[in-house]
């Protein structure tokens, strides 16, 4: 393998991590308990607000986005609850496993892994529910396994049209900071985002979102919780400190993440991902071959997820790219392994950086036999002059 240069990982997440956040980073730890930490602390729970867009408090857990998607449940819900799922993807798949394994009950809707949530399903099944025992509906923004977003004002228009009261719980973990999303205006009740995509830091930082109806909700579930209770986070929260020892440095990368946001502006950083996602988008039309997500409204910002040729393997031609070019591509997961790769283009990323990316991708494509047109590259670099 060929390791000169830069290693490019254009995998939707963990994404390329900037200098400025590998230098802060990098700073000597410090005291979780004392005053420099205690105004830190201020700073990044203000901070998040503005990328979640909401007034209501955003907590912090030292974890994966798996255990925000715990903490969701275990703090508004209680044993044999009914919640409402959709298979969208793997992490779809994954967060009704998780339900499960926690007692709660999935009314769960099948797809087919190519398509978002239909806004008028949910409107019809929660109609149908006339005992209102749906506690939750569960929806992923983005689904990083296939490149599908789901219309979540659209679904929450749908949940308002039915009078349900079922809470509203939204996984972004990789759509935060990439793509627009709007938790108090979208009268979301709980957002899951974790720290290792848009947000340009390595893993280990998950949040919750959550509304005054989350909270409420968290005063009478009766799932465990210990480690995920909200309310020992937001007591200690409330005195700028945490309950247990928090994740100090990447604490530090988080406020200097929070300071690359607010410098480019999330308009800017949304327009941005949604630039390089068209070219993307552009680059696959002219290889002549096809995108997982079945509908343009549907077209993932954040990634690309594109079908392999009949009878040709996707994870081989991932290791032709990688052996050759030293790019690390995304892989097809669960049901669609080996017949998808995935592109990233999210969090720390441009034009340049792109372009990279589809010309290893284009002489991979020849070099590993694939069928396809070589018109890719140019038709990405004629849509990014556009602007």
């Amino acid at each position: 393998m060929n390791t000169s240069g830069r290693h490019f990982l254009q995998i939707p997440g963990p994404t390329n991590v900037p200098d400025r956040i590998l230098r802060a980073l990098q700073q000597p730890t410090i005291d979780h308990r004392g005053p420099d930490f205690k105004g830190l602390c201020r700073e990044l729970l203000d901070g998040l607000k503005e990328v979640f867009k909401t007034r209501n408090p955003v907590i912090i857990f030292p974890a994966s986005g798996t255990g925000a998607w715990e903490s969701a449940l275990v703090n508004t819900l209680s044993p044999g609850d009914r919640v409402l799922m959709f298979e969208t993807g793997h992490f779809g798949t994954l967060w009704k496993q998780l339900a499960e394994k926690l007692g709660l009950q999935v009314d769960w809707i099948p797809g087919n892994w190519r398509e978002g949530v239909n806004p008028e399903k949910v409107e019809e099944l929660l109609n149908a529910d006339h005992e209102k025992q749906i506690r939750a509906v569960c929806v992923v923004h983005n689904e990083t396994a296939t490149g599908v977003t789901s219309d979540i004002s659209s679904i929450r228009k749908a949940v308002d049209r039915t009078d349900h009261p079922a809470l509203f719980m939204v996984d972004t973990i990789s759509s935060l900071a990439s793509m627009d999303y709007r938790h108090d205006e979208w009268k979301v009740d709980v957002t899951v985002a974790g720290s290792q995509k848009g947000l340009m830091l390595p893993p280990g930082l998950s949040f919750n979102a959550v509304s005054d109806k989350a909270l409420e909700a968290s005063e009478k579930a009766q799932l465990p919780r210990a480690y995920w209770n909200w309310q020992e986070m937001l007591n200690a929260n409330g005195q700028s400190v945490f309950p247990y020892t928090p994740a100090t440095n990447l604490l530090y990368g988080l406020k200097e993440a929070l300071i690359l946001l607010k410098e480019e502006g999330l308009d800017q950083v949304f327009a941005r991902h949604r630039q390089l996602a068209e070219a993307t988008r552009k680059a696959v039309q002219g290889w002549n071959l096809e995108m997982n997500a079945l509908h343009s409204h549907e077209f993932s910002d954040s990634l690309t997820a594109v079908r392999m040729p009949e009878g040709h393997d996707a994870d081989q031609f991932r290791k032709v790219v990688l052996e050759n070019f030293n790019v690390s591509l995304g892989n097809g997961l669960g049901k669609i392994q080996g017949k998808v790769f995935r592109i990233g283009h999210l969090g720390d990323f441009n034009a340049p950086m792109l372009l990279g990316t589809l010309g290893a991708i284009e002489m991979g494509l020849e070099l590993a036999g694939v069928p396809f047109k070589p018109e890719g590259v140019r038709a990405a670099m004629d849509e990014l002059v556009k602007n």
